[in-house]
């Protein structure tokens, strides 16, 4: 069956996000009345397992080894099925 997972991966907490904060001053020049902006990277993975559950553990083994960085980065997957 094909699922398809989204992934989203940010900074934690406490990690400088310089790409957040330039488009938060560019934001505020504009005359927004923004106080943060954090930039997150989305990840659309189009895949094919026998389960949800399956998809789920290959997303999560894929989130270790390659689409996050521990030290720095949270991710949050998401799992559909896909028509």
């Amino acid at each position: 069956m094909r699922y398809i997972a989204r992934v989203e991966v940010s900074l934690k907490p406490g990690h400088s996000d310089p790409e957040g904060e330039t488009t938060k001053n560019s934001l505020v020049e504009l005359n927004y009345p923004v106080r943060n902006v954090r930039v997150s990277k989305v990840y659309t993975i189009l895949l094919e397992a026998s389960s949800a559950e399956d998809a789920e553990r290959m997303v999560e083994e894929m989130c270790r080894r390659l689409l996050a960085n521990p030290v720095k980065d949270d991710y949050k997957i998401y799992i559909e099925a896909a028509e």
